[in-house]
């Protein structure tokens, strides 16, 4: 009986998640990207004490991993090493665009998603990669992996092999922007969550399955750049 605290902030939502074997017991999450460093922590204490726990009452922590914002990721692994490390707990590691698709069939399991059926669907999660390019991978009906994570642009010719072969479902934060240009594809909403991570995070727990705390980095999938401002300072 797992008690597991859920982190996922690697696009512009940030999200918390309280489970116990598998079962959400609370949720925090906004919007406001810019403000991860702050209401992460605010989320995590808040739940706590809502549950009348404390941290040392967790069994471990789950991360989402990325691929995704490098600010977003460092912040939320770096929050949940904190509690790791504080709490003497293990800290599982989950991949951004799995939890993501568990987010997808959760939401269908519960009749909130906008698809009649995806039985037989291929399911394409996309996180935001700037332009026309995503991070992504592709999963069958029951959320197992078909391909590896990549980053992809996506033009008309892109997963053609995979679109020929039945439903072809798309969501998340990148998704919107090629629906256009993969025009046989479905578009759902479906928002990265911290709740995607609960199911995935348990099964590792079982697994004991579990991340080197001094040693594991995000999954950036891309070497981070830094630009220079074109504004002019002085």
């Amino acid at each position: 009986m797992a008690l597991l605290l859920c982190i996922e902030a690697g696009t512009d939502i940030g999200s918390v998640a309280l489970a116990k074997n598998d079962r959400l017991l609370s949720l925090r999450e906004s919007c406001e990207s810019r403000q991860h460093a702050q209401n992460l922590a605010v989320y995590v204490e808040e739940i706590l004490r809502e549950n009348d726990l404390d941290a040392k009452d967790l069994d471990a922590v789950a991360v989402g991993m990325g691929p995704g914002s490098y600010t977003g990721l460092r912040i939320c692994v770096s929050l949940a090493k904190g509690i790791c490390y504080g709490a003497g707990i293990p800290l599982i590691a989950v991949g951004s665009l799995e939890a993501l698709t568990r987010v997808a069939l959760e939401d269908y399991e519960a009749g909130i998603l906008n698809v009649d059926d995806i039985s037989d669907a291929i399911l394409l999660p996309m996180i935001d990669a700037r332009r026309m390019e995503v991070y992504t991978q592709l999963f069958d009906a029951q959320g197992q992996p078909l391909t590896e994570v990549s980053a992809e642009v996506v033009d008309a010719g892109s997963f053609s092999t995979w679109r020929a072969k039945g439903p072809f479902v798309i969501f998340g934060s990148g998704a919107a922007k090629c629906a256009d240009v993969l025009s046989d594809a479905v578009l759902v909403h479906v928002a990265p969550s911290a709740r995607g991570l609960a199911r995935l995070a348990q099964t590792a727990f079982d697994g004991g399955d579990f991340a080197d705390l001094a040693y594991f980095e995000p999954f950036y999938l891309k070497d981070f750049v830094v630009t220079t401002s074109r504004k002019k300072l002085f």
